[in-house]
């Protein structure tokens, strides 16, 4: 064997072992965050009650509500889901990528990991974390899980959105949408009312659609932040949801999915199923 093949396989070893420890790395530092979210979920005393009962809501949310809850009304601590789905980086963009994904709520804290591997190409995938932690929120991307290629977190912008994010998808974790003393309800008709939750002194409020059937079909902002071509602005804001089965005793989608609007149009970005959940309760 030729020193110079000898010194490309040696480079190649190198190379691996870099990747496998940044790989690793990743995955410890992943791992803490969770397990600091499961860990104050725990301790976490339940949110305190708002003054409003659930029949004392505007009609359309205490219809869902009912719907959707247990009897027994007990509090979700943790919830864990596994997804599939597919997603694109913009509106105009045809290229979708599939994905995989495991993500840990804390329903009490309103605090959120959502950690996914996106296919790029083949042998070739990005991690992406999103996270809303201690009221801020953050996102990462590394090549094949090891290799940073941007990250961003603590903005009001980022923080913002983040919270827009726990709240669209309380769908998935409904005893977030009880009335307390961070999440109030305003009615807007009989098919729809308007959500707003309050964290570490950023609010952000989403409208609720309900179908005839007592569930969300769709929720809706006309403001909120994203990046967008290097920086951030509000864009108005969809998502839509679809296929309800019981879990544990909830009610909530098996399938949604969310996106921007464009020039008056709305486009997906992200289209998402539930494959298993796993829910823990007080």
């Amino acid at each position: 064997m030729s020193l110079s093949i000898k010194i490309a396989l040696l480079v190649a070893a190198l190379a691996a072992a870099a990747v496998w420890l940044a790989r690793l790395w990743q995955q410890r530092a992943l791992a803490a965050i969770v397990n600091t979210v499961e860990r104050s979920a725990k301790a976490r005393k339940p949110r305190e009650a708002g003054v409003l009962s659930i029949d004392s809501l505007p009609p359309p949310v205490a219809r869902y509500l009912n719907h959707a809850l247990s009897t027994e009304k007990r509090r979700l601590v943790v919830a864990r889901y596994r997804q599939v789905g597919t997603l694109r980086t913009d509106t105009r963009s045809e290229r979708w990528m599939n994905f995989t994904a495991s993500q840990v709520i804390s329903p009490s804290l309103s605090e959120f990991v959502w950690d996914a591997r996106v296919s790029v190409i083949p042998l070739l995938h990005l991690r992406v974390i999103d996270s809303f932690v201690g009221g801020c929120g953050a996102g990462q991307v590394a090549l094949l899980s090891a290799v940073p290629i941007g990250s961003a977190g603590g903005t009001m912008e980022m923080n913002s959105g983040s919270l827009h994010r726990f709240l669209a998808e309380a769908v998935w974790y409904p005893t977030a949408l009880l009335p307390s003393s961070v999440l109030s309800w305003e009615p807007v008709d009989d098919a729809r009312a308007l959500a707003t939750l309050t964290h570490s002194a950023i609010s952000v409020s989403l409208e609720f659609r309900f179908n005839q059937r007592d569930e969300v079909e769709s929720i809706y902002t006309p403001c909120r932040w994203g990046s967008f071509d290097g920086g951030y602005k509000q864009v108005a804001w969809e998502g839509k949801f679809r296929d309800y089965a019981k879990r544990d005793g909830l009610l909530v989608p098996t399938r949604g999915e969310v996106g921007w609007y464009t020039d008056g149009d709305w486009g997906s970005v992200w289209r998402g199923s539930v494959v298993s959940a796993k829910l823990e309760f007080e």
